[in-house]
């Protein structure tokens, strides 16, 4: 029997990407099984177990396999990135062992990981089994990633302190250095290091798979493909995921809510709990809101009519591919970006963590599927409610709005060949596994 092995990082984001590539790849080569090693995280990301059942119960091809949880103290760390870089490398004997059982029942054609799970890398070399990358978010940002550890090299300073340094890429838009996730930002913590050594590998595969498709960033995936001759670039997705919603402080909250009440446009809005500090590291495990006390007061009665506030979930791929969306306030997290565009739903940019600063610029200046939200809540919620007024109403009544809108839609339909019969991500995908069958 032959088998494809993945190793996602474990949050769920990542889980569930990877599951949606696991049954793409299903889909075409039926006879493979599809072995899936599960990280049993020290702290915890959110539940993933409902999740995994339900895949397991449903396509029987896909197997999960839960790693020994390996002894740490969450507390000696500064944050939960640095228990979760620390995490990767102390389970490697466990992947080992995991590994080595696999290559005992199946034919290992290959070993696709999260590049956050890159020191596993060694291992399939050691193994003699053929390593690929899976970067979960785009080709842009991948773009970005790649210049990093040079980037490193040629300065001294933080980025963050490098405010009007541009990093220029072949013909793609400037971005601020200021724009790099923030676990780069200080170069001197263990998570920046962690982050370049990760960078660093990627030359080191046998390929890296992207979730998104080519044309949605034909400038990225030209210029990848010529500076990463060794390690392939495969465009396999847009994959649609379940989403993870964000959350603002209180004040913002607010101010989010006066923006929205003065714009007079109809909206859904999904508002979460904002973590109290001693929840910093779970963040996505939070109780119902109290919606009295993080909206301001009358807001639910004066909007009742146009408006609907959904507490912590709603099902977002849905709401987006209902006819009467016109607009999505979004995060720029590229699960949602992706939902978006296959849904022909313009944006309004509104970044928070991570590479989503890197998102939202190629969104508002590159693709131009997006207008931008200049306030970040991140930044001691300085909102304005009158920008947030201001975006709503242009995106829904402007000429540039309706200039967002006709592009996305021009996109989604890009999208939509893509995945279908013969599309660029189907050929991909065809042409990435009869490489695994030739090995």
């Amino acid at each position: 029997m032959e088998s494809i092995v993945f190793y996602p990082a474990p949050d769920r984001g990542h889980l569930i990407s990877t599951v949606e590539l696991a049954k793409l790849i299903l889909s075409q080569n039926p006879s493979l099984t599809i072995n899936i090693i599960v990280i049993n995280p020290p702290i915890k990301l959110g539940s993933t177990a409902p999740y995994i059942t339900a895949v397991s119960a449903t396509v029987p091809s896909i197997k999960f396999h839960h790693l020994p949880t390996v002894s740490m103290d969450p507390n000696s760390y500064p944050n939960s990135m640095a228990i979760m870089f620390d995490h990767y490398r102390l389970v490697n004997p466990h992947v080992v062992d995991l590994l080595r059982s696999f290559s005992r029942d199946f034919t290992v054609r290959c070993l696709i990981l999260d590049l956050l799970c890159f020191p596993a890398l060694e291992i399939a070399s050691e193994l003699n089994i053929p390593a690929y990358y899976f970067f979960t978010s785009g080709a842009c940002c991948l773009a970005v990633f790649h210049q990093l550890p040079n980037l490193y090299e040629t300065t001294s300073q933080d980025f963050n302190d490098l405010h009007t340094t541009l990093l220029k890429l072949p013909d793609f838009l400037p971005i601020p250095l200021s724009h790099m996730p923030e676990p780069v930002l200080f170069r001197n913590n263990p998570e920046c290091l962690y982050i370049i050594e990760c960078a660093t590998h990627l030359k080191k595969s046998a390929g890296i798979i992207v979730n998104s498709f080519e044309s949605l960033e034909p400038k990225a995936v030209k210029l990848l493909s010529s500076s990463s001759t060794e390690s392939p670039v495969y465009c396999i997705g847009p994959l649609t995921i379940t989403t993870v919603w964000v959350c603002f402080q209180s004040n913002s909250c607010k101010k989010s809510a006066f923006g929205l009440e003065r714009s007079q446009q109809r909206f859904l809005w999904v508002v979460r709990n904002p973590p109290s500090e001693n929840q910093r590291k779970d963040p996505m495990n939070q109780p119902d809101p109290d919606l009295d006390s993080v909206l301001p007061s009358g807001f639910l009665d004066r909007t009742r009519d146009r408006g609907l506030v959904v507490k912590s979930w709603a099902p977002q791929v849905a709401v987006l591919n209902h006819v009467s969306i016109g607009g999505f306030v979004t995060h720029c997290g590229w699960n949602s970006v992706l939902e978006s565009v296959l849904a022909g739903v313009p944006m309004v940019a509104w970044p928070l963590y991570a590479e989503q600063k890197i998102n939202k610029a190629f969104l508002v200046e590159e693709l131009k599927l997006a207008l931008p939200m200049n306030s970040e809540p991140e930044s001691g919620g300085l909102v304005s409610a009158a920008e947030v007024e201001k975006r709503v109403r242009e995106l829904m009544d402007s000429e540039e709005g309706d200039s967002v809108r006709k592009r996305v839609v021009m996109k989604r339909d890009e999208a939509m060949a893509a995945l279908s019969h013969g599309g660029s991500s189907r050929v991909a995908l065809a042409k990435l596994a009869e490489s695994w069958m030739r090995n």
